[in-house]
């Protein structure tokens, strides 16, 4: 069984700079290309970041770009997002995901002083 757990997320001020982690479990990583989504409050799912397999290329929304860095640890089954210079309008859930049908249950990230 695929599980994706996230944890990391809290109030932040803005200007900080939290790491959210992603434990995946019941499948390999490393097979995967692997993203990140948020959903902010009352609005839709919206795709953030996503990185291939290897780990050594990454795509970015561009509101995110220069401030989030996607990373892997293939070896430990982990994926990161490195969040620095949060704004308000980063607030929302956020999501790890393998496929529109393999999501984990979220980390509220929430940004405000």
């Amino acid at each position: 069984e695929v599980q994706l757990v996230e944890s990391g997320g809290g109030l932040v001020q803005p200007g900080g700079s939290p790491r959210l982690s992603c434990a995946a479990s019941g499948f390999t990583i490393s097979s995967f290309p692997m993203s990140w989504v948020r959903r902010p409050p009352g609005k839709g799912l919206e795709w953030v970041s996503t990185i291939n397999r290897g780990g050594d290329s990454a795509s970015y929304v561009d509101s995110v770009k220069g401030r989030f860095t996607i990373s892997r640890d293939n070896a430990k089954n982990m994926l990161y997002l490195q969040m620095n210079s949060l704004k308000p309008e980063d607030t929302a859930m956020y999501y790890c995901e393998k496929s529109r049908s393999d999501r984990g249950q979220g980390t509220q990230v929430t940004v405000s002083s």
